[in-house]
């Protein structure tokens, strides 16, 4: 009975670890343990990452602890581009220096995860220079109030922070 019991315990066990990681392989993220998460569907949602310096916030969906790096993966339901759009590598670069910044260690590389496929994208200096740059145009646009549309998609503008003071909407 006792020996039965175990081999039963044994065997959900397994069960149990391998949909883990069937589910952590659906989501695009790399192997490791998960340390936080902004999806709603895997427990209470984490508080933003934030970087008082640079003055900026993010909650990326998914770190996850390799070894002694922390890497920031996003997860993205629209089509499957076949390379990641620089917004998203801009993203994931922003998630990146939040993560060197709070943690006191740089990420080697973050993740975009599409439905159909994954990019690993390298955190290099150039990249976070041109994060950094990019923050410093958007702040002077934003003091500036100098600011235009970029796009003609109809969906971005309507899920858009700005929506409700853009004059350019469409």
């Amino acid at each position: 009975m006792l020996l039965t019991a175990a081999l039963f315990l044994f065997l959900l066990a397994l069960v149990l670890l391998w949909q883990s990681s069937r589910q952590q392989h659906a989501a695009g993220l790399p192997g490791g343990r998960v340390i936080y998460t902004d999806t709603r569907g895997w427990g209470e949602v984490e508080k933003p990452l934030y970087d008082p310096v640079v003055g900026l916030t993010g909650r990326p969906d998914y770190l996850v602890k390799k070894g002694k790096d922390v890497i920031p993966v996003e997860v993205k339901t629209s089509r499957t581009p076949d390379a990641p759009y620089d917004s998203h590598i801009f993203q994931l670069a922003a998630y990146c220096l939040l993560v060197a910044r709070g943690m006191k260690r740089r990420p080697p590389y973050g993740i975009l995860h599409y439905p159909k496929r994954t990019y690993a994208v390298d955190y290099t200096e150039a990249l976070e220079t041109s994060l950094l740059d990019l923050l410093v145009e958007i702040r002077n646009l934003e003091r500036n109030e100098e600011a235009y549309r970029s796009h003609e998609q109809l969906p971005r503008c309507n899920s858009c922070g700005f929506r409700n003071d853009c004059d350019q909407r469409l």
